[in-house]
C-alpha cells in the first residue's frame, strides 16, 4: 500500500535525509561493556553529575517516534514497566497545524494501535482505504488500459462491515496521541529532551540521563536509520542508494476519492495518491507521494505552488478534477538499509534502526509496527511469567521472527522499483502483462491484499 513519505514551497522548502515515518529522534548514545576501562571512567564522570537513582524498569526504549512510542505504550498497557528517552521535546499538543503528511496504516497495524490504547486517542478522523488501483504509464499521457484493482469487498466473507485495507492517519494526529500517552500513562516514565549513555552488564543495562541513572533489563533502539546504539554495538548495515527523492504533499480536489488509492508507475518512479479526510474549506483531500530522480525532484521543489500543482495534475490525471496544494511540501532522499543483526547483549533494534525500504509499497512504517508486535509479544510473555525480557534466547527468537520478513520486503520493493522505474518499451510490456495477469487471478489478488493488510 503506498505511503506518504515525504519541502515547502519555493524558498521555504525544507530538505531532510531522514526517512518518512521516523518521527522524533532518539538520543545520542554510547554503548559500552561495563568491563571496559573507558566505560568505568565514563561512569565515574557521569556519576558525579547524574547521581540520582531513577529506579529499575523492564524495558527502556530510545526514540519516541511512531514505532518507539507505540512499543512503549503497548508494553505499558500490558503491565510492563517502561522508560522512554528522546532528544526532542515532546510536549502535549492541542491543535497542531495541518502539514500535509500522513501514514498509511495497514489493518494489522491498526490492531496494534488499538492494543496500545492509541487508536481511540487520535484527535483527527482516519480515512479508510477500500480500493487500490495500480497502473502503468508515462507523464501527461493516459494510463495503460491494463491495470490491477484491489477492492476490499473482494475478500468476500472476510470483508466485515467497515473493513478496509488500511487507514490514512494524519502524522499530526498520531503525534498528538503519542505525546499525550507518554505524559499520562502510569508505569511509563518519559525523559525528553534527553541524551542517554548506556552501559551493558550481564543481567541488565545502565542508562545514564541528565536527570539521573536507571537500570533496564532490555534497551530497545527505535532511533531511526542513524541509530547511535546500533553503531556503538558494532552492528553493521548494508545500504542501497536509489538516486531518487520522495516528495510528499496534500492536495484538495474537486471530486470525491471514494476511499480509492492510486499507484501510478512512471519512468521516474511511482506516483501515489492516497485518500484522506477533508479539512475545513477542503472537503475532498488526498495525500500525494511522488518519487522522482534526484535532479528533477529538486527542480520540482523549486517551483511555486501553482506550478507544482500543475505537475501533480499531469501525473495524477483528471479523474479527481482540478487540484490545489494544501499544507506544506516535503522532500526525502530515498535509500534502503538493512542491519546485519537486530540484537546485541541487552539490546534490540526495531523499525528504521533495523531496516529501511523504498516507499514504493508503502510498507516501511507497517514493517516497524510488525517489529513492535513481535517484540512486545515476547517481552509481555516473559515479564508476565517472571522471566527476563533481555534474555539472549528471547532476543534470538525476535530476530528469527522479523529479519527474514523484512529482508523479503526489502528485496521485493527494490525489485519493483528497478522494474517499474524504467522507460524501456520491453519492460513496459512485461509490467503491463504482469499487472493484467494478477488482475485475472482472484486467488493471487487476495494473497496480495492479505499481505498489504498485514493479516
Amino acid at each position: 500500500m503506498p505511503r506518504p513519505a515525504p519541502s515547502t514551497s519555493a524558498a521555504r522548502h525544507r530538505r531532510s535525509g531522514v526517512e518518512p515515518g521516523s518521527g522524533p529522534g532518539g538520543a545520542s548514545h554510547a554503548v559500552q561493556d561495563a568491563g571496559d576501562p573507558a566505560s568505568r571512567d565514563l561512569g565515574r564522570d557521569l556519576g558525579r553529575d547524574l547521581g540520582r537513582d531513577l529506579g529499575d524498569v523492564d524495558v527502556c526504549v530510545v526514540g519516541a517516534g511512531p514505532v518507539g512510542g507505540t512499543l512503549a505504550c503497548r508494553l505499558q498497557a500490558a503491565g510492563v514497566s517502561v522508560a522512554i528517552v528522546d532528544r526532542a521535546e515532546l510536549p502535549p499538543m492541542e491543535h497542531p497545524d495541518f502539514d500535509g503528511r500522513a501514514y498509511a496504516v495497514a489493518a494489522g497495524s491498526r490492531r496494534l494501535l488499538e492494543d496500545a490504547g492509541l487508536w481511540r486517542e487520535l484527535p483527527q478522523p482516519t480515512c479508510p482505504i477500500t480500493d487500490i488501483r495500480i497502473s502503468d504509464g508515462r507523464v501527461g499521457r493516459p494510463a495503460s488500459r491494463l491495470f490491477l484493482h484491489f477492492d476490499v469487498r473482494d475478500r468476500g466473507a472476510d470483508a466485515a462491515e467497515g473493513a478496509a485495507m488500511g487507514w490514512m492517519v494524519e502524522a499530526r494526529s498520531l503525534r498528538v496521541a503519542l505525546n499525550r500517552a507518554l505524559h499520562d500513562r502510569p508505569g511509563l516514565s518519559l525523559h525528553a529532551p534527553a541524551q542517554a549513555r548506556v552501559e551493558q552488564h550481564r543481567d541488565h543495562a545502565v542508562v545514564r540521563l541528565p536527570a539521573g541513572t536507571l537500570r533496564a533489563r532490555l534497551v530497545v533502539s527505535a532511533e531511526g536509520r542513524n541509530s547511535g546504539l546500533r553503531d556503538a554495538a558494532g552492528i553493521r548495515t548494508t545500504r542501497l542508494p536509489y538516486r531518487q527523492v520522495g516528495m510528499v504533499c496534500a492536495i484538495a480536489h474537486e471530486r470525491p476519492h471514494h476511499g480509492t488509492a492510486l499507484e501510478h508507475f512512471l519512468p521516474g518512479g511511482p506516483f501515489a495518491q492516497l485518500p484522506m479526510c477533508g479539512t475545513e474549506g477542503a472537503p475532498h483531500v488526498s495525500a500525494v507521494v511522488w518519487t522522482e530522480g534526484t535532479a528533477l525532484g529538486e527542480r520540482m521543489m523549486r517551483l511555486d505552488d501553482a506550478a507544482y500543482a500543475r505537475e501533480v495534475a499531469r501525473r495524477l490525471g483528471d479523474h479527481l478534477g482540478a487540484v490545489r496544494l494544501v499544507g506544506r511540501r516535503w522532500l526525502y532522499r530515498l535509500s534502503a538499509m538493512h542491519a546485519h543483526r537486530y540484537v546485541a547483549p541487552r539490546l534490540a533494534l526495531v523499525g528504521d534502526a533495523a531496516h529501511g525500504i523504498h516507499p514504493i509499497a508503502g510498507q516501511g512504517l507497517n514493517l516497524g509496527f510488525r517489529d513492535v508486535l513481535a517484540l512486545s509479544a515476547l517481552v509481555i510473555e516473559a515479564v508476565g511469567g517472571g522471566g527476563d525480557p533481555g534474555d539472549p534466547a528471547l532476543l534470538a527468537r525476535y530476530q528469527a521472527a522479523r529479519r527474514p520478513d523484512n529482508l523479503l520486503m526489502l528485496a521485493a520493493t527494490d525489485g519493483l522499483d528497478r522494474l517499474f522505474s524504467s522507460d524501456s518499451r520491453m519492460l513496459r510490456g512485461v509490467r503491463d502483462l504482469g499487472i493484467a495477469g494478477v488482475q485475472r487471478l482472484p486467488g493471487l489478488k487476495r494473497a496480495f491484499m492479505r499481505a498489504a493488510m498485514g493479516v
